[in-house]
């Protein structure tokens, strides 16, 4: 159940913002071999200035369709991790337009006991999950 979190530059259309996060989970879905119904996505979208993002000296051209994800996931092999970004790059640019050169991912792990999905409940330590 990652928890994914875009921040973006105002200026995509509701479609374009759906088709971005139906690509993403899409390829969350493979790569991590999650149910299609663990979806839970967060959109924020910032003002052009707001967002600085350089290419940390790899000579990476941003634009305004620069996608930072952050992702918050149980643990996931290497070999998970490098999948996704390759996939992720690869169905951003066929379905949305978005340049590899746009896409920005940072994934922090957690623990089963960092998760509750309500009612105070600890759902993965209970066995619900």
């Amino acid at each position: 159940m990652p928890l994914l979190k875009f921040d973006l530059i105002q200026g995509r259309s509701d479609d374009e913002l759906r088709q971005l996060l139906d690509t993403t989970h899409q390829a969350m879905v493979h790569a991590f071999d999650v149910p299609a119904s663990d979806r839970y996505q967060c959109v924020t979208q910032h003002r052009p200035g707001e967002l600085v993002l350089d290419d940390t000296g790899l000579g990476y051209p941003r634009s305004d369709k620069v996608v930072l994800l952050h992702i918050v996931s149980r643990p996931r092999s290497e070999s998970q991790k490098v999948q996704f970004y390759r996939l992720l790059a690869e169905r951003l640019e066929q379905n949305c337009g978005v340049s590899p050169d746009d896409l920005i991912i940072a994934l922090v792990e957690n623990s089963d006991a960092d998760w509750s999905f309500g009612r105070g409940r600890a759902q993965f330590l209970t066995g619900e999950l």
